[in-house]
């Protein structure tokens, strides 16, 4: 009992929650980044320019068939970023192409007559896209795209131990090093696991909420 109360210091739930801070920064931007490049990437792959299709098509299926922990090793080594850059750079690199692929099956999950339609009554493309496809594609695309964002949190635990990124995990295995004793081990794990939970718990939850009110909204 007094091995876990000397764990229960201020200086341990400020090193966790500055590794939680890392942690939520780099699944943000890099969420955000690939969300961007993601759309791109499946308008390419949708489109009609075949060197374009192409290109898009062999990126997609590369990076999303090579591990991410290589993507990682690769950018730091390669590119000599920083850590946190590098850690960006490479999620964000793996990611596009997952969220391409989510993106891409919900445009084509969208009837192409609703485009028609749109062209019949006189809209621009860019006004389909904005005002009939895009709205009905979201909704298709939301479970995917929050089980991506889930999947990128939960993932950055792999930064520490391949370029010693002291994000939520790391700052728990720094913690380690200092109050080893088994019960302080146990402690510090069942921390970290329920910290992961509520964060994916919450944006899981947030996910449902936003599907019903679609939902009850259609209705």
């Amino acid at each position: 009992m007094s091995a876990i109360l000397e764990l229960m210091k201020p200086s341990t739930f400020q090193l966790l929650w500055k590794g939680l801070m890392l942690t939520l920064y780099i699944s943000a931007i890099s969420v955000v980044l690939s969300v961007i490049f993601g759309a791109i990437l499946a308008i390419l792959r949708n489109g009609k320019n075949k060197p374009l299709k192409w290109l898009a098509t062999i990126y997609i299926e590369f990076v999303r068939n090579v591990p991410n922990l290589l993507w990682i090793f690769t950018v730091f080594l390669v590119f000599q970023m920083k850590s946190t850059p590098a850690g960006i750079t490479a999620f964000t690199i793996f990611t596009t192409a997952a969220m391409a692929e989510i993106i891409r099956g919900g445009l084509n999950a969208v009837s192409h007559g609703q485009t028609e339609a749109g062209l019949a009554q006189g809209f621009t493309t860019f006004q389909i896209m904005t005002h009939i496809v895009l709205p009905q594609a979201l909704r298709k695309m939301l479970p995917a795209i929050i089980s991506q964002i889930v999947t990128v949190i939960k993932d950055t635990s792999f930064l520490y131990s391949v370029i010693a990124l002291q994000e939520l995990f790391g700052s728990s295995q720094i913690l380690m090093g200092r109050h080893f004793e088994a019960e302080q081990v146990f402690t510090l794990y069942i921390m970290v696991t329920l910290i992961y939970f509520m964060i994916n718990f919450a944006i899981s939850q947030c996910s449902h909420l936003l599907a019903k009110t679609w939902a009850s909204s259609v209705e």
